[in-house]
């Protein structure tokens, strides 16, 4: 079957004539398919097909197979009575229907992705994983046959993170190397950067997680800048890594006072103050900031937070006195342009200090 082409019963039974289980497929460059037709009338969804476990006979036993199957992971519970729950129903197969059930679902890539894409799909697909290692060996090369299909969509990227924590060492070492390899373009993607999120959070292998962690933040500055890596660049600064921290932290150096005065980049800049290792570097370009720009980043919608936090933060400690003095100097001369506007907030915290000093 030609991958650019959109998926259809038809196209996918002439392809697997010769075998129900294709061993390797590529990326199609056009992702939208479309879903096969459903099940004929009077084809239970509820129990296998007659004969589930054998070799289909003709393309006509393949096709109800391939349809029921469809049905099954597909439609709503709530819709079919007579229907026992997925996981009632999977619990009393062996270990050579759930076999059976694996090769069918992965037959094809573009059948496979199908229902990957599919909420309910997704789903049970979810809680077929970690059945048996057979099972999953099937799913892991379904997934890795269409790597960043399923990992950027919305509903089947949960499919691979549940893998990622229930696959054998093996597999999981071959989804690392897919994940290192698409990691930025991951990243840079509105549900790629939720699917590496959570990689990041559940990688435990020492080499592949130091590895994933150096690239992204050795590209913290594009990242910051980006609509969904920035979310990435977020997540990062929570994992208490402080080798990694202070690597955003240095890349992002001489760029601060830019982020800051966008939305999501002054969230990360916010979270630099709050780490001790990566502290001096925002602290220090606000403190070589031209005074009229720093007045205006005090004054700015998103810039008066990150200007307040680092006025808070080095008032907290005695050993960044001098960092503190040295901001307030910085602001004092512009007090009357934050009273009653964004900078409210940063006035408050000068004329705190000059009554002190008044005192």
């Amino acid at each position: 079957m030609a991958n650019s082409d959109p998926f259809s019963m038809s196209t996918m039974l002439n392809s697997l004539q010769q075998q129900l289980r294709l061993s390797t497929a590529t990326e199609p460059t056009n992702p939208t398919v479309a879903p096969p037709p459903p099940p004929p009338r009077g084809i239970p969804i509820a129990i296998p097909p007659p004969g589930f476990t054998q070799p289909c006979g003709t393309l006509q036993e393949l096709e109800m197979r391939l349809q029921w199957m469809f049905n099954l992971m597909t439609n709503n519970e709530e819709d079919d009575d007579n229907a026992p729950p997925f996981k009632e129903m999977i619990s009393k197969l062996d270990r050579r229907e759930l076999q059976g059930m694996a090769s069918l679902l992965t037959s094809d890539s573009d059948y496979f992705l199908e229902i990957a894409r599919n909420n309910n799909g997704s789903n049970r697909l979810q809680i077929l994983l970690g059945k048996s290692d057979d099972v999953d060996a099937f799913i892991s090369a379904a997934i890795l046959r269409r790597f960043l299909h399923v990992m950027t969509d919305k509903n089947a990227l949960y499919v691979a993170i549940r893998g990622l924590r229930v696959f054998n060492e093996e597999n999981k070492e071959s989804y690392y190397e897919q994940i290192l390899h698409h990691a930025l373009r991951l990243a840079s993607h509105r549900y790629g950067c939720i699917s590496l999120n959570n990689i990041i959070t559940d990688l435990d292998h020492p080499y592949y997680r130091e590895q994933l962690l150096e690239l992204l933040a050795q590209n913290a500055l594009w990242l910051s800048n980006d609509a969904s890596g920035n979310f990435v660049v977020q997540h990062l600064l929570k994992q208490n890594n402080l080798r990694c921290t202070k690597n955003i932290a240095i890349n992002l150096y001489g760029h601060c006072v830019d982020l800051s005065f966008k939305k999501y980049g002054s969230y990360i800049v916010e979270k630099l103050l709050e780490k001790d290792e990566s502290m001096e570097v925002v602290v220090l370009e606000l403190l070589k900031c031209d005074g009229d720009r720093l007045m205006r980043l005090a004054r700015h919608e998103f810039g008066n937070f990150v200007v307040g936090k680092a006025l808070r933060v080095t008032q907290k400690e005695m050993i960044r006195a001098h960092q503190f003095r040295g901001l307030v100097n910085k602001l004092v001369p512009f007090l009357q342009f934050f009273r009653r506007s964004r900078g409210s907030n940063i006035a408050a915290i000068l004329e705190s200090v000059l009554q002190i000093l008044v005192s």
